[in-house]
């Protein structure tokens, strides 16, 4: 640590010099507090030892000075003219401790001592403060076309209650779409709540997301607040909004009309002030049309609606989320080591897992310290093995529609991941690094209606 000490007393102030100076701090001293005032208003100290009566400045002059200079400077003071009404004075202004000569080493050595292990705890705060700013405020990621057009739109719908519909793939970042939503609202300082239709048995969802009374089925031992209740003021997040059932859609439709809504087993109206913001992986319109889902609920959640591309379609943005994850997880150390090959093999390969798969890959080369990892993705890359450009050796001459060949190639994959795992949905999904919410709504699209 750096130390400044101001005393006009020459013996007090060599001792006090030397007796720091062997113990392993910075010293700095000066005679008078003309002097003392200049090295406080030029200079970044982390204590500040200075008598209180001082030729050309006091020693308050000197206390006030140094904390408007130095954010987080310590200041002692130390005077041989101690009374309870200059203690006073100077912790008032700030200061960290008052002690009257003649001084003790010990004294010195344990505030010394108190400090420096403060200074280290503050600073062990701000890494901490700045590694959870980076994990929880999960920022929008990219700066391609489409994401910047993206990113404007959500700081504009963000200042309005409007409901969100939020439409995208698996693994894209619709959760984060959401929080960035709550974050840049009024309602920023409320409670953001996530539910997942996909992971929650139909049996309980209804309870989970509109509480239940004491006795209103067995187990319901006492009353219990949903996910509307606890998000009351704040967000509701939903999603994979396609898994919602049927039956309970015109419960969600009252809920988003009236922001009422009545507890399982209960009679008493619950009114609540939630801004709701759904999630989808598949067109929703579709299930509309095949009777899956009510119309009007449709046109409810479809009041703002947000389109997430898939990572293949803004492959640019690959090296600003790979930078973002590794700084995420504490990795900093590995960007110097990323050269032009690794963002390219990166920027070859389809990520049909999306962001999720990019930041799983992430996690994997932090585990294993291996960047030869991206060697293999480009190698097993669809686009590599079926794709030539145009004109070259193997190039077909025509290629089916787009949609057509994405549904044949997913569709692909999925009878591959299921042969293998010996038709196991949950092992196929964890094959595929899918939800398997999401591998089960891909598999009722591809049976034959």
């Amino acid at each position: 640590m750096k130390v400044l000490i101001v005393e006009d007393e020459k013996i007090t102030r060599i001792t006090l010099a030397n007796l720091l100076t062997k113990e392993g701090y910075d010293v700095e001293s000066v005679e008078d507090g003309t002097k003392g005032l200049d090295c406080v208003q030029k200079k970044r100290y982390q204590v500040v030892i200075t008598d209180l009566r001082l030729p050309g400045a006091t020693g308050m002059d000197i206390l006030k000075t140094a904390l408007e200079n130095n954010p987080g400077c310590d200041v002692i003071v130390i005077t041989a003219y101690a009374t309870v009404q200059t203690a006073v004075s100077a912790l008032k202004l700030g200061a960290y401790d008052y002690i009257t000569k003649p001084l003790s080493p010990e004294k010195i050595l344990s505030l010394m001592k108190n400090i420096h292990q403060y200074h280290k705890v503050r600073r062990e705060n701000r890494e901490l403060r700045k590694r959870l700013d980076t994990i929880e405020n999960k920022s929008l990621v990219g700066n391609s076309p489409p994401m910047r057009k993206l990113i404007e739109t959500v700081k504009n719908v963000a200042l309005h209650d409007y409901t969100v519909l939020i439409q995208g793939d698996s693994g894209t970042g619709k959760e984060v779409i959401a929080q960035t939503l709550h974050r840049f609202s009024r309602r920023s300082r409320k409670p953001f709540i996530a539910v997942n239709c996909a992971t929650i048995p139909e049996t309980l969802l209804e309870s989970e997301l509109f509480g239940h009374e004491k006795g209103a089925f067995s187990g319901a031992v006492r009353q219990h607040s949903g996910y509307f209740e606890r998000a009351n003021g704040g967000s509701l997040f939903i999603d994979d909004i396609d898994d919602f059932p049927m039956h309970l859609q015109v419960k969600l439709l009252r809920v988003l009309q009236e922001r009422q809504f009545v507890r399982v087993g209960g009679t008493e109206t619950i009114s609540v002030d939630v801004r709701v913001i759904c999630a989808t992986k598949v067109d929703l319109q579709e299930l509309v049309r095949r009777g899956e889902f009510r119309e009007d609920l449709y046109y409810r959640l479809h009041i703002i609606p947000l389109y997430l591309p898939p990572l293949r379609d803004r492959l640019e943005d690959i090296p600003y989320l790979v930078n973002h994850f590794f700084k995420k997880h504490g990795a900093d150390d590995f960007l110097p080591r990323l050269d032009r090959s690794f963002y390219d093999h990166l920027m070859q390969y389809d990520w049909p897992g999306n962001i999720r798969q990019l930041e799983n890959t992430v996690e994997r080369i932090i585990a294993t310290s291996d960047l030869d990892i991206v060697r293999d993705l480009s190698g097993k890359s669809s686009h590599n093995r079926n794709h030539f450009p145009a004109g070259s050796p193997g190039a077909p001459d025509q290629y089916p529609p787009f949609e057509l060949y994405i549904k044949e190639r997913e569709n692909e994959i999925i009878t591959w991941a299921l042969n293998k795992t010996g038709n196991n949905v949950s092992h196929a999904a964890k094959l595929l690094e899918l939800p398997r919410g999401t591998l089960r709504s891909k598999l009722k699209k591809m049976k034959p209606s």
